[in-house]
């Protein structure tokens, strides 16, 4: 009886284990595949995950303008925050986010809620390392969310980042409102955001950030709306014409008049911390969002990143024209043959597979011709090794020093045979 019985305890530690090592070794967003590229895969460092409330005062609520005023209101915005960590012996790097699938206010899409892992332990202890690591700030989609590019946050902070990314309030999944509130307050959330954590990472601060991060080192990451965003706050001034067309949205009101190249103290608000800039998919320029002295402002080195069938926000009279009209930065346009918009978001969830759930949900992250999985991947070498040069001097030149076609020849980074259906354009001021 007791052979038996250690036989049976033995069977169930094996199954226990077994079924552990499935949770732990399960294909997360942002783990590499065989033919990821080589700068894909997580660095060194361990990942910690924490959440923010913060809160930015007296913000023209330009959803109840009326007769062309606006009252103001405190504007909540969650950040969660990435960061190098000293993970416990024993303890798995994983982490459950709460999500939604949904959008707000919309009855024929109802909020579902799910959850998905990532690979960071919540409330880790900081990594104080050698020094303060450089800041990202990533901006989300509208309707998006702050953990829409988990595969990207998890993947620098392993790298030796600070990654904050932004819940922007009245254009997540779970508060989606007018699309006013989105034009006017990507830029603005964006450099309150950049001011908050600059702050509670000084080294008095007594935050969990004290002395980690450096603002000085910093880079924007935007996707869509985030992309139309962090180019602005990038020195891309919007033009005369989305200044109307904004106020014909909100009865009139004028509330983006300071972000547009005109204004006087646009220029005053570049903000000389922010060393880079990657634009995914960057929404707005075949809507006359910027002119040719619009862009001209914009001078950081900038990565923008596009699917040349991209149906949201256009690729030749889109995300191209900003390319080809940014002559004073130092840029580079990564483009997907045959990608529509989703070049950016983590893999479609497992909950949107499930029968009855809305076709929509599933399509907001997937791309028809490519296989996401592999789109982050090729994200993440190419993020990391842009960012590795602007603000940790990094020698990755090699890894953007490409042909313009992959088909050419193969590139720098990639296994033989799997730089395929990619485009790699560079041009300087």
């Amino acid at each position: 009886m007791l052979t038996l019985n250690l036989r049976l305890l033995f069977l169930f530690l094996l199954i226990g284990c077994s079924a552990h090592a499935q949770t732990t070794d399960a294909f997360l967003p942002g783990d590499p595949l065989p033919d990821a590229p080589d700068l894909a895969p997580r660095g060194t460092y361990g990942v910690g995950v924490r959440t923010l409330k913060l809160t930015h005062q007296a913000q023209v609520d330009v959803l109840r303008t009326k007769d062309g005023k606006s009252p103001v209101y405190d504007r909540p915005l969650t950040v969660e925050v990435w960061y190098p960590a000293r993970i416990p012996a024993g303890n798995d790097q994983l982490v459950t986010y709460n999500e939604v699938l949904g959008r707000a206010n919309d009855p024929k899409r109802p909020l579902v809620p799910f959850t998905f892992t990532g690979r960071a332990l919540r409330d880790a202890q900081p990594d104080p390392g050698t020094g303060a690591y450089p800041l990202v700030i990533v901006s989300h989609g509208y309707p998006g969310s702050r953990l829409l590019l988990t595969y990207l946050t998890e993947n620098l902070a392993s790298k030796g980042y600070v990654v904050a990314a932004i819940d922007h309030t009245e254009s997540t999944y779970r508060d989606l409102g007018g699309f006013p509130s989105t034009l006017l307050n990507r830029p603005l959330d964006d450099l309150f955001v950049l001011d908050e954590l600059a702050r509670l990472s000084a080294r008095n601060s007594g935050h969990f950030l004290a002395g980690l991060a450096n603002a000085d080192k910093t880079a924007l990451i935007g996707y869509s709306m985030g992309g139309y965003g962090v180019l602005n706050v990038a020195g891309a001034g919007f033009s005369a014409q989305a200044n109307k067309f904004f106020g014909q949205l909100t009865g009139g009101s004028p509330a983006l008049q300071t972000r547009t190249m005109a204004a006087p103290d646009y220029k005053a608000s570049q903000d000389p911390r922010i060393k880079a800039v990657v634009a995914f998919a960057p929404w707005g320029m075949e809507r006359g969002v910027w002119d040719a002295e619009g862009l001209a402002g914009l001078k950081l080195p900038t990565l923008l990143v596009s699917g040349s069938k991209d149906d949201v926000s256009g690729y030749e009279k889109g995300v191209k024209a900003i390319y080809d009209g940014a002559v004073n930065a130092d840029r580079y346009l990564l483009t997907y043959i045959n990608a529509r918009h989703n070049v950016a978001p983590n893999p479609p969830p497992a909950a949107t597979l499930k029968p009855g759930q809305a076709s929509e949900d599933y399509m907001h992250f997937a791309e028809p011709a490519w296989n996401e999985r592999r789109i982050n991947n090729i994200n993440q070498h190419f993020v990391t090794a842009f960012l590795g040069i602007h603000l940790k001097g990094m020698d990755y030149a090699k890894y953007l020093a490409l042909p313009e076609s992959s088909d050419a020849e193969p590139w720098t980074g990639f296994k033989p045979r799997t730089s395929v259906g990619l485009e790699m354009r560079h041009a300087k001021p």
